[in-house]
């Protein structure tokens, strides 16, 4: 039988859980990710090299290899010390180095996955050099993925309007596996810094309403300062609709289980809540909801891996 093809549309955590999930099953793998991250390392590799964001395709080809835990964990380790390599990531270094050696991030990111094994592909939604700009409810204009992402704003007002600056066309492979896909799962993840800048580049968010694929959200089970503040479920839906089309996506799925108090009090200094999502605020919807327990047991308050992948797998 014919393996599915299954597209993951993100970045960063988020798009790291569900892949590390679903790389499990029989199924074509491919994660789209978003190219406007500017924060830390990222930041100054963008500036000082002229590449696209290293930082947020790191996460997609660690959760896809199948290497050694150790050359995974060591795409991940980060500099703590010496002039010049603190606050490196080893993983945005390396797929620098491989830039500039072939002169193309593309084929970087290519070796990249044959040097991890991994199980799947990583496209990056443009092969442009694009910023991303958020317009907030008071009109004030705030510059960057990392400004919106850590607000020196009131970060309890909410994003009106996000764009990219410049406009920007699709990477036609991402196009191409859009087009090919079964499912097509958005999120979870930063709802305007990760998610949303996908479907800014011109041809993404076309192609996904276009589909016939079947088309899910994996809705964050915590929300976000300077981002989602004071959001319910259905505000993510919207949020991600606005951009995508009304009745563009097929399935929510809804975690159900509350953290414990303990879990939940150390996100309070981020001011980050409880994502409440309720059945009536989806009636009359096309939408269909899929409330679970898809909480991790401990640890940091994000989605299970392997019961986010039984549910989004039990899809197709």
């Amino acid at each position: 039988m014919k393996q599915k093809n299954i597209v993951v549309i993100g970045g960063g955590t988020g798009t790291y859980t569900v892949l590390t999930g679903l790389k499990k099953y029989p199924v074509n793998l491919t994660a789209i990710v978003s190219m406007a991250d500017d924060g830390g390392s990222t930041k100054v590799l963008r500036e000082e090299f002229g590449i696209l964001p290293p930082g947020s395709v790191r996460p997609a080809l660690v959760a896809l290899a199948k290497t050694p835990q150790t050359l995974a964990q060591l795409f991940n380790f980060r500099f703590q010390k010496g002039t010049g390599l603190n606050g490196h990531n080893f993983g945005n270094l390396f797929l620098t180095a491989l830039t500039q050696q072939f002169g193309n991030f593309e084929k970087a990111l290519e070796e990249a996955g044959k040097i991890l094994g991994i199980q799947g592909k990583v496209i990056p939604s443009t092969l442009q050099n694009i910023r991303l700009v958020a317009q907030l409810e008071n009109g004030k204009i705030v510059r960057g993925e990392a400004n919106i992402d850590v607000p020196k704003h009131d970060g309890r007002l909410r994003i009106h309007m996000l764009w990219l600056e410049p406009k920007a066309t699709a990477n036609p492979k991402a196009i191409s596996a859009i087009k090919a896909a079964d499912l097509i799962v958005i999120g979870p993840g930063d709802l305007f810094s990760s998610i949303i800048p996908n479907f800014l580049v011109q041809g993404i968010g076309e192609a996904v309403e276009r589909s016939k694929a079947k088309k899910v959200y994996v809705c964050n089970i915590m929300t976000k300062f300077g981002e989602t503040a004071g959001f319910l479920a259905k505000d993510f839906l919207d949020a991600i609709e606005q951009y995508l089309g009304k009745n563009s996506i097929d399935y929510i799925l809804v975690n159900k289980t509350k953290p414990s108090r303990e879990r939940v009090k150390k996100y309070e200094k981020e001011k980050a809540e409880f994502v409440r999502g309720y059945l009536k605020e989806f009636t009359g919807r096309k939408v269909k909801v899929v409330r679970g327990d898809f909480l991790r047991k401990k640890g940091f308050i994000r989605h299970d891996p392997d019961t986010l992948a039984k549910a989004l797998f039990s899809l197709l």
